[in-house]
């Protein structure tokens, strides 16, 4: 098969490292904005997580999220990471990786 023929993966050179965050009052909608997340993520913990975007991933994951939040709540961060500055690690962590492909199963 072609390259073309996978779009995702062309287009896995372009994406960034992003750092999303919420904190969510109800616990209906703490489901929905962990699930929304997890989709995304690379890595974390709790209600933080890594996630290598592309520009229309991250679109995606904020129009997502905005169905379900209460604004007046709930709080969402998206926060991007320069990728000029280098990633340091504390302890057993492992440092943030954009793999080739993933698993889910």
């Amino acid at each position: 098969m072609h390259p073309e023929s996978f779009p995702r993966i062309n287009a896995m050179s372009k994406r960034k490292l992003y750092l999303a965050a919420y904190d969510v009052a109800d616990p209906r909608r703490l489901r929905l904005a962990l699930n929304a997340v997890k989709e995304f993520a690379t890595g974390g913990q709790k209600s933080v997580y890594e996630c290598f975007l592309t520009d229309v991933e991250r679109e995606e994951l904020l129009a997502n999220v905005g169905r379900f939040l209460d604004t007046e709540e709930d709080r969402f961060m998206l926060l991007r990471f320069d990728p000029r500055c280098k990633v340091r690690t504390l302890g057993v962590a492992v440092r943030p990786a954009d793999p080739d492909y993933f698993y889910v199963g």
